[in-house]
């Protein structure tokens, strides 16, 4: 190949075979289809992902929505107008307290199985992956020690990291479905909602403070003082304004805290090429391990990847004695928070990608609660907001999100000429490759390789053909 120019190169497997679902475990329901991926430029990845794909380790993969058992969306989180729930805040606080005060919450979460990320990865092909090349989740850059006492879990299963629900909010992790046997509470039934002709509700702290100055008022009228002027009270708008995720992350903690808790970025092996831009983050674009140091030691690593236009969650590694702590949902804000940071000094970076939501799997719904999130629509690739995605949901497991139906995929490429193929060392349309290779078996393949990839990714990845 001439030039500097990085280029992407894949190896596509198909998607014919079913193989073992890691969420409701029928053995040969999960239908996906894969490639290897031998180095990928991070704008690649980005158009990969916004089609539908996702990384494991090297593999990547994209289910086959209208013919796998469970059905994964992928899911992107509007960083920048995030608001913590109810949960989400309890989470915090109790990391918070934990740091202060040294309480470690009794017993782990419910719901918080240590499964490997491979499970659900997808498809392997004995005949052209290097096995020992496809460990998911394999820690490259870290202490050894650490390596052997972090449970590994997947942003899929950051996913099944803290599966327990608090007060009336889903939390990260819904219980219903670990197969352990355990049942959970009925949810409760749906309120009317506020009465709209009675006057909002008010904090009590503000209803206290109001008695004693009516207390005072009373007082200095019985002595025949002037009466103190009551100040106007504050409208809830100015008085309920939620706070935003960095005050929940940046609240001071006293000085003899019992812990210490500190956070750490290394660069961590991965397809992705490190890539740096003028507009783009200071740290630069790829992969990126997110060490959590605990009082020096380290008790959880998530793996991100910057890309583009996002950071898409990709691993989580956590210690087990931690679990209590909710360290998967933790680990989101935390990301969450990230983005925004990152997204000052490049504008365009401004989402979250959580993963897949998988509907049908109750415990994968938590990723819904990160609001203003957005599904994939799975025909056209669009986004659409998941408040209206939810109700297509619930009366079938695949959906066409986009409501026009006139729209189809406005970016398929319809001659597979312009495939970019690497034979024999050398980068060249599939269009001349078919010409050398005369009777040539793999239109049917390459075609849909280009369906899947989407125009933009078949003119610049090259497709490896042996």
């Amino acid at each position: 190949m001439a030039g500097n120019k990085s280029y992407t190169i894949v190896e596509y497997f198909g998607g014919d075979d079913g193989y073992r679902c890691g969420y409701c475990k029928n053995q040969t329901g999960n239908f996906s289809h894969g490639m290897w991926t031998h180095t990928m430029t991070v704008q690649d990845y980005q158009d990969l992902i916004d089609r539908g794909w996702r990384r494991s380790g090297k593999y990547v993969y994209k289910p086959i929505m209208n013919k796998t058992c469970c059905p994964q969306y992928t899911i992107r989180c509007h960083a920048l107008k995030f608001q913590p729930s109810k949960s989400h805040k309890k989470i915090l606080k109790k990391m918070s307290k934990f740091i202060s005060k040294g309480e470690l919450p009794k017993g782990q979460e419910d719901g918080e199985p240590m499964e490997s990320v491979c499970e659900d990865a997808g498809p392997r092909e004995h005949g052209k992956i290097c096995h020992s090349d496809l460990k998911c989740a394999v820690v490259t850059d870290l202490q050894k020690e650490a390596a052997e006492c972090l449970t590994i879990t997947d942003a899929q299963k950051k996913d099944e990291a803290d599966a327990a629900p608090t007060g009336s909010e889903t939390s990260r992790k819904d219980p219903v479905c670990v197969p352990d046997g355990r049942t959970t509470a009925a949810a409760p039934k749906p309120g009317t909602g506020a009465d709209a002709s009675r006057p909002p509700c008010r904090k009590a702290k503000d209803l206290r403070k109001e008695r004693r100055l009516q207390k005072e008022q009373t007082r200095q009228l019985a002595d025949g003082a002037s009466p103190i002027v009551s100040p106007t009270p504050t409208t809830p708008t100015q008085t309920n304004q939620p706070k935003p995720l960095e005050d929940f992350m940046t609240k001071s903690l006293p000085e003899n805290s019992s812990h210490g808790l500190e956070f750490r970025r290394f660069l961590c092996d991965s397809p992705l090429e490190a890539e740096y831009s003028p507009d783009g983050p200071e740290v630069g674009y790829g992969s990126f391990h997110q060490q959590y140091w605990l009082d020096g030691r380290i008790v959880a690593v998530g793996v991100i990847d910057i890309l583009p236009t996002c950071v898409s969650s990709v691993y989580l590694y956590y210690h087990p004695d931690f679990a209590s702590l909710s360290l998967g949902s933790y680990s989101a804000l935390r990301e969450i928070l990230f983005t925004r940071q990152l997204q000052k000094q490049s504008p365009k970076l401004s989402y979250y990608y959580l993963g897949f939501y998988i509907h049908s799997c109750p415990k994968m719904r938590y990723k819904g609660q990160y609001r203003p999130s957005d599904l994939l629509c799975p025909e056209t690739f669009a986004w659409v907001p998941i408040e209206r995605c939810l109700p297509q949901l619930e009366n079938s497991r695949y959906a066409r999100f986009n409501q026009d139906p006139d729209a189809g995929d406005s970016r398929l490429l319809k001659d597979i000429a312009l495939v970019l193929v690497l034979y024999r060392r050398t980068v060249m349309p599939y269009g001349v490759y078919a010409r050398k290779r005369k009777g040539s078996s793999d239109e049917a393949e390459v075609q849909q390789y280009a369906g899947l990839v989407g125009q933009d990714c078949a003119e610049r990845i090259l497709l490896y053909r042996a």
